[in-house]
């Protein structure tokens, strides 16, 4: 049975994947915690962008307003044209799970379960019958290595396929950008590598990518890196594609 839901307001054709204007978050206390202070950024289709920053320096703030996982304070968060401070519970809920693909350092998924159930569930709230879901999911674990580990269950993996297990969920409904928060922080060396071949390999298909880490090496490495200090964006090292 296929699930009804909540449409989407359409993309705007020209405007960037992802853009904050004058974001502040604020979090209770005497005085408040001001963790975003008027960040404003433009990050266009097809980018592969470094967010980073030491700890507590608002980048995983930053993370969980791009993908409308916390709504800012004030300022306003725009997903492909859509401002998002506009849209109720479920139309939030619709464009975290058809416009935006994550990534999380400790992976979220479920033991027991195969590789292709995994990240077919990055479909299960999108409407999309099972076998369809499935059909999804062994293109994508395919294209990020994984095809012959698809019947394996996450605990009979290493840490570096399971990454690629949460990048191919992340990637199955094809989003409008891909939001990595720390994926190689419980990676080796070679691991790591290899996830940011992945991330860069798809960058070159036009996927955007967003990457937040504390590694400068890894920042560093990237096309665009915003520096984040203090909730304040200090450095912008590359302007937006055009």
């Amino acid at each position: 049975m296929i699930r009804s839901r909540p449409p989407l307001a359409a993309p705007e054709p020209d405007a960037p994947a992802i853009e904050l204007r004058e974001v502040t978050k604020q979090y209770p206390g005497s005085p408040p915690v001001t963790a975003l202070d008027r960040v404003s950024v433009r990050i266009s289709r097809g980018e592969m962008v470094a967010v980073s920053g030491p700890s507590g320096s608002g980048k995983s703030t930053m993370l969980h307003v791009m993908g409308t996982l916390d709504n800012p304070t004030s300022g306003s968060v725009l997903i492909e044209g859509v401002d998002t401070s506009v849209l109720d519970d479920n139309r939030l809920a619709a464009i975290r799970g058809r416009r935006v693909g994550f990534v999380f350092q400790r992976f979220f998924l479920l033991a027991g379960v195969p590789v292709i159930d995994n990240v077919a569930n990055g479909l299960l709230y999108a409407g999309v019958a099972r076998s369809e879901r499935r059909e999804a999911a062994e293109a994508v674990l395919e294209r990020v290595g994984l095809a012959a580990r698809m019947w394996h269950r996450p605990e009979q993996l290493s840490g570096g396929e399971t990454q690629r297990v949460a990048v191919a969920r992340a990637l199955v409904h094809d989003p409008a950008f891909v939001l990595a928060d720390e994926p190689t922080g419980n990676l080796d060396s070679a691991a790591s590598q290899s996830l940011m071949d992945l991330f860069a390999s798809l960058h070159k298909e036009g996927r955007t990518i967003i990457v937040i880490t504390h590694n400068d090496q890894i920042a560093s490495e990237l096309p665009r890196r915003l520096q984040v200090l203090d909730g304040r964006l200090e450095q912008d090292t590359g302007a937006p594609v055009p």
